[in-house]
């Protein structure tokens, strides 16, 4: 029987000071300890609440969330993160604020924060803006906090930008380190990260482009599959390279789905918008060009059309380890006969894997809260071990 020590213990054997006051944005600026710190302390938070002792280490404070993308998953799990650990939750409607009366970045990034400690943001749709506005607000509320504005400097959670998508890797992460028993036996893995149908244009790239950029990290196989034309960004590609580099997996391309099934252990067929027509969007959505967004929008969903055999069918399985790799997909996916008339994945193999898939999504929560309780405490250990002492009760039965 596991214990609540056992994972203090394991927290005692790695370095993530620099995780202390810091934000989580990229999973490539942190290193493997910083990373295995996040999955140890989701996993005692999650054993912790499966046991009926609170977490609740804020008597007050407030985390605020920006999303500028529609979510279901990760509102709520950004919601349950911060309520799991005693926070309240305020979502910032950029339609009810300021901003468009002229209000700057840094003003509305101060604003917030008064009694904040957390800010997530998604901020998706846009290459080349996302990310960077993510650090605006991070600098703003560091200097807030320097000029003696903000008692307290909040830490800000990427829950998806346009290059990464660090809370759903990292979640996808945990649940495949629970599925083959431990992070050691990753190592050697084929992960298939495929491009895969879907009747509607524009998905964001930063859900491939974080499994390749975290995967490459565990010494596993990854193989990036899509069909000509849907690259992926170039810099991305390369953290991956420099990945394989050190852990001794390896990280391939192919244009053939086939390929990227052959003999995979995880299969994880989504799909997503080419990189140059992002960027492309982009520009158009700067210039304000309705008409030039429309006629890209037609000109990527008839290009998404050619391509309606890249499909994760019960012929495709077949071609995996033993016909039984594990099937992953960030949801909602595209099913076809249900969803959508034809999309990502047949009905049979979605309803196959509909509880590990589940399961997956299950662990997002614990991750993000993971993320906000390395930020916000300088010894978690001693955090874990006071919840525990105090045993005091989620709920009386």
């Amino acid at each position: 029987m596991k214990t609540l020590n056992d994972y203090i213990e394991k927290l005692n054997k790695l370095n993530f000071k620099e995780m202390y006051n810091n934000d989580f944005l990229l999973t490539w600026e942190k290193s493997d300890d910083e990373l295995e710190a996040v999955f140890i302390i989701a996993d005692a938070l999650r054993f912790m609440r499966e046991n009926n002792i609170s977490t609740k280490v804020f008597e007050s404070g407030l985390g605020v969330s920006l999303f500028r993308d529609n979510s279901t998953r990760t509102r709520f799990s950004f919601t349950s993160a911060c309520n799991l650990l005693g926070l309240e939750v305020q979502d910032l409607d950029e339609g009810k604020s300021q901003i468009a009366h002229g209000e700057t970045v840094r003003e509305t990034a101060n604003m917030i924060s008064f009694m904040a400690d957390i800010i997530g943001i998604r901020d998706d749709m846009y290459i080349g803006k996302g990310n960077a506005y993510m650090r605006e607000v991070s600098e703003a509320v560091q200097q807030g906090n320097k000029d003696g504005i903000l008692e307290q400097r909040p830490t800000l959670v990427n829950l998806q930008c346009d290059i990464d998508h660090p809370t759903q890797s990292m979640a996808d992460m945990l649940h495949i380190i629970h599925e083959f028993g431990g992070i050691e036996n990753l190592k050697g893995k084929k992960i298939a990260m495929s491009w895969a149908y879907s009747p509607s244009y524009g998905k964001p790239l930063s859900v491939p482009q974080g499994i390749v950029g975290l995967m490459t990290r565990m010494g596993m196989d990854v193989v990036l599959a899509h069909p000509e034309g849907y690259e992926i960004m170039s810099e991305v590609e390369d953290v991956a390279k420099a990945n394989v580099a050190k852990s001794g997996g390896s990280f391939t391309k192919t244009n053939s789905m086939e390929e990227a099934f052959r003999d995979a252990d995880i299969v994880y067929p989504k799909s997503w918008a080419p990189f140059v027509a992002m960027e492309k969007r982009t520009d158009l959505y700067e210039k304000g060009d309705s008409d030039g967004i429309k006629a890209l929008e037609k000109e990527l969903l008839a290009q998404n059309a050619e391509h309606k055999d890249w499909a994760c069918t019960e012929e495709m399985m077949k071609l995996t380890k033993a016909g039984k790799a594990t099937y992953m997909h960030c949801l909602p996916a595209d099913i076809t006969g249900v969803s959508c008339k034809e999309g990502e994945v047949d009905a049979s193999v979605f309803d196959r894997y509909r509880i590990p898939l589940y399961k997956e999504a299950s662990y997002k929560p614990y991750v993000i809260a993971a993320m906000i309780f390395l930020s916000k405490f300088e010894n978690p250990q001693a955090t874990l071990k006071a919840l525990e002492t105090a045993a005091k009760q989620r709920k009386s039965d």
